[in-house]
């Protein structure tokens, strides 16, 4: 390109339309020196206005900025810094290279000696938790070819805060069940969001038909202005504006359960027995809750998994059945007649799928396919597909790595494989894991998602998996990244051992001789 850019620079003018706007940006050069592209007024003037603009009156847009960092290697804020010694260089170099030979410039260009410029493309980027916007040219003729399946948006984590469109004013409440210890914090966030936030509150009907909640006379009349709710009967999409958590992490598993679409923010009090994932000290709930309903509060998105679960059509009555029983409300299903299949209710999950051998003394024989293609089988007591949410559940229990919950992966971890060689792995978001049977398997296999709705495998059905496109927005304490490391170490005691003690001063002046 670079030659096509000296012809232009030949014959006097050389123009550029920038991608990321509407302006044209265009050199005027010097009559007496049309060798240097640096060289020479510079005016700017977009197609609606002919009146030429200087410089201070246009800032360089995103893509401007760009095509200057890829064209000489710096912004051009950075070359109007340049020393006059350092400019006369750069208008030396160039116009050494625009009097050699075509030949001969395109060996200097293919040189990594003279391409020095290029290492430093794309270093100089804001601070960004997923990382600096990588750059898309390499070297001085390679790019990535530009297409709309390329363009991704991604928000900086650090900067998600808390917004509402309007005020909340229906609040679920979700309490750990069969635990008395919870009863007084319970009635007293109930009366605090009734009585001075005026806000409606949901709890679900078993947990309002509480006999030690019904004993209380002086919590009668909250009592009464509670709506029950009850799992897989009453749909509660679209009506919950917070969820508040009170106990451990399996009511957070259970609030994302309970939304198979879009999830309410989550404020999760730490009154169970581990709380990885609620950060909150119930001491000062009245503050913690007054700040979230203002507004004031970051939020981290936790990332789900899609499943779908294919089955033939002779057992999808069974686990039809089974699902009544088990959450009050059979699973929507799609019937192919042509294939012979039913598919079963989609899931969204938080932390992990669990495909394991179940009661067989058998070793289970797992197929996994990413995105079409059969990369290996497990052979031992299972697989486990997590979330970086459920990296530190039962992942972490079988050996796999922790990870935090803003990286966009994928993690799969063998259960006791039979090999010394199968470690767990990471695979980006966006790729789809299917999980069947080994066609010379000895025993079928059970799944399980987020430990619920556990359900047995024949040869023939399939599990998808994917991302999902509904996180679970949970409210941090303090910050993303604070919060996780504090669970580390308050929860799983990560990297706790006794302080090394440092040497004694040495005062026989026989130690230190050779």
């Amino acid at each position: 390109r670079r030659e096509g850019v000296g012809e232009a620079a030949a014959s006097g003018r050389l123009g550029r339309s920038c991608s990321g706007c509407s302006w044209t940006r265009s050199w005027t050069m010097d009559a007496a020196d049309k060798g240097g592209a640096l060289n020479g007024d510079r005016t700017l003037s977009t197609p609606s206005d002919s009146r030429p603009q200087t410089e201070a009156e246009h800032s360089l847009c995103p893509g401007e900025e760009m095509w200057d960092r890829t064209r000489y290697g710096r912004s051009s804020k950075k070359r109007e810094e340049t020393s006059p010694s350092t400019a006369d260089k750069l208008d030396s170099s160039t116009k050494k290279r625009d009097q050699m030979s075509p030949k001969r410039r395109e060996q200097v260009e293919k040189s990594p000696r003279k391409n020095k410029t290029h290492r430093k493309v794309g270093h100089r980027q804001a601070h960004f938790l997923h990382g600096p916007s990588p750059d898309t040219h390499f070297g001085p003729k390679a790019s990535i070819l530009q297409n709309s399946t390329s363009i991704m948006h991604i928000q900086d984590p650090t900067s998600q805060r808390l917004t509402w469109d309007k005020p909340p004013t229906n609040v679920l409440v979700i309490k750990k069940v069969k635990d008395e210890a919870l009863l007084e914090p319970f009635k007293e966030l109930c009366s605090f969001l009734i009585e001075e936030k005026h806000l409606v509150v949901f709890v679900e009907k078993k947990v309002v038909d509480d006999a030690a909640l019904a004993k209380d006379a002086n919590f009668e009349p909250i009592r009464q202005q509670l709506s029950p709710f009850r799992e897989g009967y009453d749909e509660l999409s679209g009506c919950i504006d917070l969820i508040i958590c009170l106990g451990g992490d399996g009511t957070l598993l259970y609030a994302s359960s309970l939304f198979q679409t879009s999830v309410p923010p989550v404020m999760a009090f730490h009154l169970g027995s581990l709380g990885f994932l609620t950060p909150f000290k119930f001491e000062s709930y009245r503050t913690e809750v007054t700040n979230v309903i203002e507004g004031d509060a970051r939020i981290i998105l936790r990332s789900r998994l899609k499943v779908k679960v294919v089955k033939e059509l002779k057992t999808a009555g069974v686990e039809r059945q089974y699902q009544v029983q088990d959450n009050g409300l059979a699973p929507k299903s799609h019937v192919d007649n042509e294939a012979g299949k039913v598919f079963m209710q989609v899931l969204h999950v938080l932390n992990e799928v669990v495909v394991d051998r179940g009661p067989s003394s058998y070793l289970s024989n797992v197929d996994l396919y990413l995105d079409g293609r059969l990369i290996t089988s497990v052979q031992g007591d299972g697989v486990i597909v997590s979330t970086p949410t459920g990296s530190t559940a039962y992942a972490a229990a079988a050996g796999a790595s922790m990870m935090h919950p803003n990286v966009p992966a994928i993690m799969i971890t063998p259960i006791c494989p039979h090999s010394l060689s199968f470690r767990p792995i990471v695979v980006p978001a966006g790729m789809e894991l299917k999980i069947m049977l080994s066609p010379d398997t000895r025993n079928a296999a059970w799944v399980s998602f987020d430990g619920r709705r556990r359900q047995e495998i024949q040869h023939t059905d399939s599990i998808t998996v994917t991302t999902s496109c509904y996180p679970v927005p949970s409210i941090c304490c303090y910050d993303l990244v604070y919060d996780w490391f504090e669970s580390l170490a308050e929860c799983l005691h990560w990297n706790v051992r006794k302080k090394q003690s440092r040497f004694e001063e040495i005062t026989d002046s026989s130690d230190t001789e050779c």
